[in-house]
């Protein structure tokens, strides 16, 4: 068989299917090893105890799939029309939710059009081990597709290609073909570091390395507790997600819009109001977000996220009122509305009357009409 002209097969296939790049690579991470191990060690991984959990198996995809010679790494870009980068941000009445989540789940489609390539080559070869991930297995996908050249490792420790910048998602399809590999790109972020000056909460403790204990994305998706109080304020409205250190970032100037329909901004997100969001019963939150990434974190994570950017928005007695009426509905999320109708209240002197009963609604968790 001619490998190459089958990798040569491989990445029209993949274009085909939709896939921006596609780049192939050996399976030998040994030299990220020992920077995993350091990573957690130190605790960085936060509650995501599936990266301890696994170990140095990130680092093996042949204990994923034994047999597998080498990993098919494709990028999928996400950018949407319209991202609205900043407008958002500027505006702290308005939630800001990360870019890669305004459209459809990207996991099955990605995974979908992976198993549609491995069938592609079994067709081609015959009998073959293949098996696709789209963050679905323990394993370290951006290390692999830089080795399969489809970008570098950024300070953010993010993925950036030259044309595409970072807005991409990454999928995996391990095979045991001995194909030939590709060249990994050379780095090119140079004295940058606006990524890391960026970053709100300081969550990039140095080149390539970030405590996901305070990265806003950790604490607004996969802490489902308490967030820190030290960092409530840091958040501000960011209720999903976090795009600072990739909106600074230069390679991002001229990134390519998706091709997806599926990855534009849904119509229920063309207007951001938090406390229209912050209103949403849960059926409505499962209804509006059928197909979203965002339903993952369950209703009561998504109204604990808005809470604290209410308590992070200019004084309102609209936002007081609707803090309020959430009080009792749940023990932890009450803990950010008691934050955020403080924080409200810090800002505008009331008379004593009412200031009281706001006290009182605070520290009881009572009804506004007790």
């Amino acid at each position: 068989m001619n490998y190459s002209e089958l990798a040569d097969k491989i990445k029209q296939w993949g274009t085909e299917l939709g896939f921006q790049h596609v780049g192939i690579c050996d399976i030998d991470l040994s030299e990220h090893e020992a920077s995993l191990q350091r990573w957690l060690d130190a605790g960085y991984h936060g509650q995501m105890d599936w990266m301890a959990r696994h170990g140095m198996m990130r680092a093996r995809p042949a204990e994923l799939l034994p047999g597998t010679l080498r990993v098919i790494s494709v990028r999928l870009d996400y950018l949407p029309p319209e991202a609205k980068f900043a407008t958002n941000l500027n505006d702290p009445s308005l939630g800001y939710i990360s870019r890669y989540a305004l459209g459809r789940d990207y996991h099955k489609l990605v995974r979908n059009q992976l198993k549609k390539l491995g069938q592609k080559i079994e067709q081609e070869v015959g009998e073959l081990g293949y098996r696709p991930f789209v963050d679905s297995a323990p394993i370290l996908e951006r290390p692999l597709a830089q080795k399969a050249g489809l970008g570098w490792s950024g300070k953010h420790s993010l993925l950036i290609n030259p044309n595409a910048g970072s807005w991409f998602f990454l999928g995996e399809l391990l095979v045991d073909l001995p194909l030939p590999v590709d060249t990994p790109l050379e780095n090119q972020c140079g004295k940058c570091s606006a990524c890391i000056a960026s970053c709100p909460t300081g969550a990039i403790l140095e080149d390539g390395v970030v405590d996901a204990r305070k990265c806003i994305s950790y604490l607004t998706i996969e802490l489902d507790g308490e967030i820190p109080e030290a960092l409530r304020s840091l958040i501000g409205n960011r209720i999903y997600g976090c795009d600072d250190c990739q909106l600074v970032c230069p390679w991002n100037r001229q990134a390519t819009l998706t091709q997806q329909s599926d990855f534009h901004r849904r119509d229920v997100f063309q207007s951001m109001d938090l406390v229209t969001l912050f209103s949403w019963t849960e059926d409505e939150f499962m209804k509006k977000l059928e197909g979203s990434a965002i339903r993952r974190i369950g209703h009561l994570q998504w109204l604990r996220n808005i809470a604290v950017a209410l308590g992070n928005a200019p004084y309102s007695q609209t936002i007081i009122d609707a803090l309020s009426t959430r009080l009792g509905l749940d023990a932890n999320l009450d803990v950010h509305i008691q934050w955020a109708l403080e924080k409200q209240l810090a800002q505008r002197p009331f008379n004593d009357r009412k200031k009281a009963r706001l006290i009182r609604i605070i520290e009881k968790g009572l009804p506004r009409d007790a």
